[in-house]
């Protein structure tokens, strides 16, 4: 199967020389902006030409976007056109508004549809939702951009999805996981069989079983990596190891609460700078763990590849009543530069919580760093200094290791 486009082969000299061609252009669009004033005044644009040149600026998370946009609704000054620029406005919870764009293909689903083979002469059975939030348009733009009609089909009403893919003849399923199971067995009682051969999914796990169960009926099923606020971030392709980084983005993992990237497979925190024009979110915090897998996929596409979801960056933990947060973790961390790494582990000793901090150093000042973890993190706690190396590198700088039960 042909590739999307000439991005997907580029060789890393290529893609490099692009990216610095695109990234400083996006970094002095994100400074006109109202939503950056503070964060990137004192940085040269012309100067941000690599990924390593763009670690050196600050995270944006969700909850400063969230902040921006209560105070200058709907985007937060973090477009470069007003809400009746845009085709739609859409709201997912918190609430968060995102834009959108009858541009083809605005979200960049199109590549990861014609990536699992779906185009001209396919029906999507589209399940995702259509209601306030974008997921059901993020779908139906890529399904327009390789040319495939839709079936907006939304969730519920089981029987009614049965009756209309086998009367409409849909190929190709877009929803959760899980949806298209439901769907399957309903038609099974009803004795209907269907013609859907692939399914695009995304918002939720993908379990092997799960997707051995699908294949046993002939179904191919592959998954995206996609969010309301950056669209496309990475995808499957039908190789099935790991997944490709979207052309239209750039992807960074670093340790949760800090923006430092971690080294190669090592898990750490999702961060993602677009190259939309229309809405440049620079280094956006996505709250999710991933890591980076080595070399290139063997479909033959270049661009960098993550093992897909791993988790929740947010280790946001309640001991003895106080937040313990990524962010003070990484204050402590920063704030005696012969620490390495560190770790706070919460327990319970009969009916009380104890917090252990576990810090990677060659200094065993054991007191001095009990001082600085009451002073940052707002709790004492037991320390214990480790050698450098040694702690786990899974992604958590906060384990909860208490049960409930």
């Amino acid at each position: 199967m042909s590739n999307f486009d000439d991005l997907e082969t580029r060789s890393a000299q290529a893609r490099a020389a692009d990216l610095a061609l695109a990234l400083p252009a996006q970094i002095a669009r994100a400074q006109g902006l109202a939503g950056y004033a503070g964060s990137l005044d004192d940085v040269e644009a012309a100067l941000i030409t690599s990924m390593s040149a763009l670690a050196d600026l600050p995270v944006l998370r969700k909850s400063e976007l969230g902040k921006a946009q209560a105070a200058d609704a709907p985007f937060g000054g973090f477009t470069t056109k007003p809400a009746q620029g845009f085709s739609h406005v859409f709201q997912s919870p918190g609430p968060i508004y995102e834009p959108s764009s009858t541009d083809p293909d605005w979200w960049r689903m199109g590549r990861f549809l014609h990536g699992m083979g779906i185009g001209t002469g396919d029906i999507v059975h589209n399940c995702f939702g259509y209601h306030l939030t974008p997921a059901g348009m993020i779908f139906e733009s890529g399904a327009r951009a390789v040319g495939a009609t839709v079936l907006p089909a939304g969730t519920g009403q089981t029987e009614l999805q049965v009756i209309a893919a086998r009367d409409v003849g849909s190929t190709a399923y877009a929803g959760t996981p899980d949806y298209l199971k439901i769907i399957l067995e309903k038609a099974d009682e009803m004795g209907v069989t269907l013609k859907i051969t692939r399914a695009a999914v995304g918002g939720g796990a993908l379990f092997p079983s799960l997707r051995e169960w699908y294949s046993a009926r002939g179904i191919t099923c592959l998954q995206c990596y996609a969010t309301a606020d950056l669209g496309n971030i990475a995808y499957e392709s039908p190789s099935m190891e790991g997944m490709i980084v979207d052309e239209g983005v750039i992807v960074e993992i670093v340790t949760p609460g800090t923006g430092n990237p971690v080294p190669e497979g090592e898990v750490g925190e999702v961060v993602v700078t677009t190259l939309n024009p229309d809405y440049p979110l620079i280094r956006f915090a996505t709250g999710d763990l991933s890591a980076v897998m080595a070399g290139p996929s063997p479909c033959g596409r270049t661009n960098m590849r993550i093992k897909g979801w791993m988790g929740r960056a947010d280790q946001t933990t309640k001991i003895k009543g106080m937040f313990v947060r990524p962010e003070q973790v990484a204050q402590l961390v920063s704030h005696h530069s012969e620490i390495s790494r560190a770790r706070v582990v919460a327990t319970r000793e009969g009916e009380q919580d104890v917090m252990t901090v576990r810090i990677e150093s060659e200094t065993h000042d054991a007191e001095a760093y009990g001082r600085s973890v009451a002073e940052l993190l707002k709790l004492k706690g037991r320390i214990e200094v480790v050698a450098p190396g040694s702690l786990p590198k899974d992604g958590l700088v906060i384990e909860d290791q208490r049960t409930y039960d």
